[in-house]
């Protein structure tokens, strides 16, 4: 049985996330019964060489089946095929396969081809539609919907990107098993953070089930998608083109976690390992400027430690991680900006100068 969420964003415009099992072998017919993704169009599925021999045959068959004329580009798994180099190829690969805008681009893999092919899709002939089919618990509760497309730059992650929303998001559960540790846990920092911003509830909910999330209880995971979803959902209709602010709060423990990705090299660190470390810093910091207390704090690490979220060990150094959070595409003016809370659901935005930053960061390594 699927679940469904629909985000609308601002026009009237909406797309469907579907969340169930076994919904791949389904893509073909799915799309269909969308207007904007007619079966006379031509399809590229973008995938990666991890992803493809597990779940490509399957989705050209689907799509196939409905009358689809399938092509697909398989590149390197990993951080480093989120580049400019990359979304050159694939754009010179569908100038040569004759796509023009009727084309659809579906985007088979986890986050990094999530964004490329997002990146790629927004761009190519001024913008092409695209369907994102995530594969694993990260891109199902984050990446895949809300339309944020982008690839790194050696200056730092996701500098250049563009919003381009799809017109279906089709989250098959069944994908979650071929997942390896590394890979589930980082799913499971996204989806702690969207308890922590979203509301008591999931919070309280995620807390109750968090160790049951941690040795894969796919029934709690399903859950534990369609809140996520459903949150986002919800703060993306609010704030699509993160204009107004509201979408501001979906940064929580990324302005660290973007900083120890670069400092550590891309790869080296899970997206999702950095992220919980950035939460744990964030609450830290909130606490050295008394907006936060030490029973939000301690909740906050319980959850991460529950979830199989360790803290790091050894940090880079704090000049390091202060010079490439100064240099993120949110920072402002030479200083860095915090999403900080004072408790589940409460936030406040903060910007941070060097010193500041330099000092606490020492403080925390030390604690």
């Amino acid at each position: 049985m699927a679940t469904k969420v629909i985000v609308g964003l601002p026009g009237g415009v909406e797309y469907a996330v579907r969340i169930g099992s076994g919904l791949i072998d389904g893509l073909g017919s799915s799309m269909a019964a969308i207007p904007a993704l007619a079966p006379h169009r031509r399809v590229l599925v973008i995938s990666d060489d991890n992803v493809a021999p597990l779940y490509l045959p399957r989705t050209k068959a689907a799509l196939r089946a409905v009358g689809y004329q399938v092509a697909d580009i398989v590149v390197p798994a990993g951080e480093a095929s989120k580049s400019l180099d990359i979304a050159h190829e694939v754009w010179d690969a569908m100038a040569q396969l004759g796509l023009e805008r009727s084309c659809v681009v579906v985007a088979l893999g986890g986050g990094v081809v999530g964004d490329l092919a997002g990146f790629v899709a927004s761009s190519y002939m001024r913008g092409v539609a695209l369907v994102q089919v995530p594969t694993t618990l990260l891109s199902m509760v984050d990446s895949s919907v809300g339309g944020k497309t982008a690839v790194n730059l050696a200056a730092g992650k996701n500098l250049v990107g563009s919003f381009w929303q799809p017109s279906y998001v089709c989250a098959d559960q069944a994908v979650l098993e071929s997942l390896d540790d590394r890979e589930w846990t980082c799913g499971l920092a996204e989806i702690a953070k969207s308890s922590l911003i979203g509301s008591d509830d999931f919070f309280f909910w995620l807390s109750e089930h968090a160790r049951d999330l941690a040795v894969r209880d796919y029934g709690a995971a399903a859950e534990a998608v369609a809140r996520s979803v459903v949150f986002k959902a919800d703060v993306v209709a609010r704030d699509a083109m993160e204009t107004s602010g509201v979408r501001t709060c979906l940064n929580y423990g990324h302005t660290l976690g973007h900083a120890l990705e670069k400092a550590l090299g891309y790869g080296t660190v899970s997206h999702g390992h950095a992220v919980s470390e950035g939460m744990r810093f964030a609450v830290f910091l909130a606490q050295r400027r008394g907006i936060a207390g030490s029973d939000f704090a301690a909740a906050q690490n319980e959850l991460l430690d529950a979830l199989g979220l360790s803290a790091m060990g050894m940090l880079p150094s704090a000049e390091d991680l202060v010079e490439a959070m100064v240099h993120d595409k949110k920072a402002q003016r030479g200083e860095a900006r915090f999403v900080l809370l004072s408790d589940v659901a409460r936030w406040e935005l903060a910007c941070i100068g060097r010193d500041e930053l330099v000092s606490a960061l020492r403080a925390y390594s030390e604690r």
